[in-house]
This record gives structure tokens, sequence and C-alpha cells, in this order.
């Protein structure tokens, strides 16, 4: 990992894409509690450590479900470790905003940001757009367009997407979909009827429909479009209702041992830099006039089925269990 982190600082300060300014009034140990996948967390971690090489950034990084509940039992313990959080959706957030534990940051920058993407009192910050929609393996008999599709006769048995208890996506997924489309629950009571499966999580979805063991998936973009340009045989397809988005939103711990550096992680995230940093690794990035990723279409051209992060974080208990109910988990 260490290796991994000087490797990716030398080729973001080769590419010009950080400046020293400001690095020498941020010092000590930083600790990051992250859903990145493990490549990106090192990349960011080691972009971060480039602009500020006085502070000390480790990280721990899993599923957001599991981050979660580390998180959770340590508050119960008295000693929260993390210092600052990178995880998957806003809904998590908006929960611990709601029970005080996120420290405000009121003079961050958002300006170049669309209004909405950010928690309004500033206690959480968006920092790209991971949108949900369908992978398919090329020998799939019916290249789809839809989300209903999903339902045809051609994809009977061969539909995998990942399940509300191991994915905050899916769960921010589920929500908006039922809201999105008029049949609500009744849509993924008919995948189930026509033999869909909820697995683990993306990582599996990709790996069954990569190997041809099912033909069609739900899943995040950046993984089967990565997948894509490595030469698996597969196309990720934006549904024309729309796809539902997590804009894996930073936020700062009232309790951090270090509120200087952590709000500077915030800064940088949200800077241009560290928006070009998000769009290297595959993601749409959040800020606007920074351009996504080759091969991925304009945002502008991607519907994005709205979502009300208060209201969601409401439902969720009830969201999750009605998807497990339905799929028998």
């Amino acid at each position: 990992m260490r290796l991994s982190i000087v490797l990716a600082s030398a080729a973001i300060l080769a590419a010009g894409l950080l400046a020293p300014s400001g690095a020498a009034a941020q010092e000590g140990r930083l600790v990051l509690y992250t859903s990145q996948p493990n490549i990106d967390a090192q990349q960011t971690a080691a972009a971060f450590k480039a602009r500020y090489p006085k502070v000390d950034i480790v990280f721990v990084r899993d599923g957001t479900p599991r981050i979660m509940a580390k998180l959770r039992a340590e508050i119960e313990a008295g000693g929260p470790q993390a210092d600052v959080l990178l995880i998957a959706d806003s809904v998590t957030m908006e929960g611990l905003k709601t029970e005080g534990r996120l420290l405000a940051h009121p003079k961050a920058d958002t300006s170049a940001f669309a209004p909405g993407l950010h928690d309004k009192d500033g206690h959480w910050f968006a920092t790209k757009l991971i949108t949900t929609g369908i992978v398919y393996n090329r020998k799939a008999p019916r290249a789809p367009t839809s989300w209903h599709d999903l339902k045809s006769p051609e994809s009977k048995g061969q539909v995998g997407m990942p399940n509300t208890l191991a994915s905050g996506a899916a769960l921010i997924h589920a929500a908006s979909l039922v809201a999105a489309l008029p049949t609500g629950w009744g849509y993924y009571e008919a995948l189930k009827a026509n033999g869909a499966i909820a697995t683990a999580g993306n990582g599996d979805v990709l790996k069954q429909v990569a190997t041809g063991e099912k033909l069609y998936g739900v899943i995040v973009d950046f993984m089967a479009l990565r997948e894509k340009a490595k030469g698996a045989p597969i196309e990720f397809v934006f549904p024309v209702e729309g796809v539902s988005a997590i804009s894996e939103p930073v936020a700062a711990l009232r309790t951090t041992r270090n509120p200087a550096a952590a709000l500077a992680f915030i800064d940088f995230l949200l800077s241009e830099d560290g928006q070009k940093l998000a769009s290297s690794q595959g993601y749409y990035p959040a800020r606007t006039g920074v351009a996504p990723p080759a091969g991925y279409p304009p945002i502008a051209a991607v519907r994005i089925m709205p979502l009300d992060p208060t209201l969601a974080l409401a439902k969720a208990r009830d969201n999750a269990k009605r998807f497990a109910d339905i799929f028998g988990q």
C-alpha cells in the first residue's frame, strides 16, 4: 500500500494536478473511513498527502454498511476513531447529521456545484455522481434500453442485482426506482417472479455478468465501464426512465481529533484538482466544468431520478425490509 501511495503521489504531481500552496498549515494524523474501492482510496490518500505532506493520512475501507457498523460500535464504546468519512450515500450522512455527529464546514467553497448536491447546512458534501444502470453480456439475446426489459421473457432467470443490506447504492437505487416507476414495489415483485436474484454486492453482479453466469445485472456505472475498458464482453446502459445516483459524500466527524486537516480534506475533494482526480478514477465529477471520464456520455445527457435524502432516510428501514421480504433475505 505504501508503494502504491508513493507512486500515485508521484504520478499526480507529475501531471500538475496539485499545488503545494497552504500545505504547511495542516499537520498531524488524519483517519479516513471510506467505502471507496481500495485502489481509489489509495490514490485519494496519496493525492491529499501530496498536497499536505505534514498530514499523516491513514484509511480504513469497506462497504458503507460495514464501515457504519464499525463506526457505530466505536461510538457506542465512546471512542470513534475516524476523523473524516467518505462513503456511498447522502442518506447515511443525513442520518449522522440528524444525530449531531458531523462537523459543519460553512466556509466550504461550493460555488462551482449545482444547487442541491450538498447538505444545505454544510455538514456533508457531494464529491462525485455514481449512477446505477444496467450491465449486460454481449451474448445476451436482447440489448436492454428500459428497466422494464429486465422483466422480459429473454431475461427470465438471467438478472442479478446487489441487495440493500450489502450496498448503500442498492438501497438508494430501490428508493429512487420505486418512487419513479408507476408500479412502485410491484416492479421488484415482477423481477422476483421472473427469476431475478439479489446477490451480495455490485462486485458479485459484475463477476456474474462478465463471466456469462448471468446475462443482465443492475450495477453502479464505474464498475461496468472500467471492466468493459479492460476488455470484458459487457455493455452498460443508462435506461430511458432514468438512473439513480449516489454522490459519495464527504464529511468531518464532530469528534475529530484534527479538525483543520479534516476540513482541508473536504476542501481538497471539492477543489478542481480533487474533481479531476475523481474523473481520472472513472467517476462523473460533481463539480461543473470538469470533464467526465473518456467514453462517458456528458452528465447532462443522463436522466437522473430525483431523491430527497431526508425522506429516503425516514423510509430506509422500511425500504430495506420490503426489498428483503421480496427476495427472501
